[in-house]
């Protein structure tokens, strides 16, 4: 017959004669952890761009001395071609999700492709030693990028027609309040524990949704100011002390009270961008009606 096992050391566990120990549960999490997070585009062909050229080295020592460098080269310059791209997709992701948005400050992707017809146009150069011939592939090799991959943004969104100093700053506290959930990201990482990092990308998203919120209606700034500034600075602050002391001792009753402090936040912030939303109902009723008054008012002095 089958017995569940209890040693000294176990949560439940005690020795015989000792009294029952006390038990502690971490707090189960009722969200599914691939809530907020979405897919990256290109993901196959991103992979493809890392693992071809390193594929390359391993020919390379087969080579003279002349050839084997021109193929590391080339091999080297691919990676950094792959690296970049990879960074112009995220920024193309985090570009499209936004409504007010500006435009890389580096075009990553045609970077990107540009050390790719190089990586390519070293690699045929060190085996044919034909200028021209490299050139040609290079050249293919740089089109075929930008045609699986695009264009960067150039052109900044939602700034046409508004208030320019306005919506810079918006831009510019969303980017700052981005940066502060990555980092809180990056701490989590630490406490090597999946459902505590999905948990967090779950408030990422929560926090997210009243960016987008101020993005669509710059007034609401004001009152989303302490969120997107001090509170989120908070919780990344309690992120990293919390995945410091975890990865220590693993001990289940700070994990709970950790869990609870991301319930209360994610709470308040959801709350919050509610009432953001309310408020703008409010704000747009009263317009309303005011224009519909002005209205009757002039239609019965016409009337009159």
């Amino acid at each position: 017959m089958a017995k569940r096992y209890a040693g000294q050391h176990s949560p439940a566990g005690q020795r015989d004669g000792d009294a029952p120990r006390g038990t502690v549960t971490a707090q189960r999490l009722e969200v599914p952890s691939f809530r907020g997070r979405k897919p990256m585009r290109h993901g196959a062909k991103l992979n493809l761009l890392f693992i071809l050229p390193l594929l390359t080295v391993f020919t390379a020592f087969l080579q003279p001395v002349a050839a084997m460098a021109t193929d590391l080269a080339g091999a080297g310059v691919l990676l950094l071609g792959a690296w970049l791209t990879r960074d112009g997709v995220r920024a193309e992701d985090a570009f499209n999700e936004r409504k007010v948005a500006r435009r890389p400050a580096i075009p990553r992707k045609i970077f990107g492709a540009i050390a790719t017809g190089i990586g390519v146009g070293l690699l045929i150069f060190g085996g044919q030693w034909n200028l021209i011939a490299a050139f040609v592939v290079a050249s293919l090799a740089t089109g075929l990028h930008l045609g699986a991959f695009g264009l960067d943004p150039l052109a900044d969104k939602g700034l046409e027609g508004v208030d320019r100093h306005q919506t810079d700053r918006i831009a510019r506290k969303i980017e700052e309040a981005e940066a502060v959930l990555d980092q809180m990201a990056d701490a989590i990482k630490r406490a090597r524990d999946r459902q505590l990092e999905a948990r967090v990308e779950t408030f990422r998203a929560t926090a997210r949704q009243m960016f987008r919120q101020v993005e669509e209606d710059p007034r609401d700034l004001t009152q989303a100011r302490r969120y997107l500034g001090v509170y989120l600075q908070g919780a990344r602050d309690a992120t990293v002390q919390f995945a410091d002391l975890y990865a220590r001792g693993r001990d289940a009753r700070v994990r709970a009270d950790y869990l609870a402090f991301l319930d209360d936040l994610d709470t308040n912030f959801a709350k919050r961008t509610t009432v953001m939303l309310a408020d703008d109902r409010t704000n747009f009723d009263v317009e309303t009606e005011v224009l519909r008054e002005r209205l009757n008012r002039e239609n019965l002095h016409i009337e009159g």
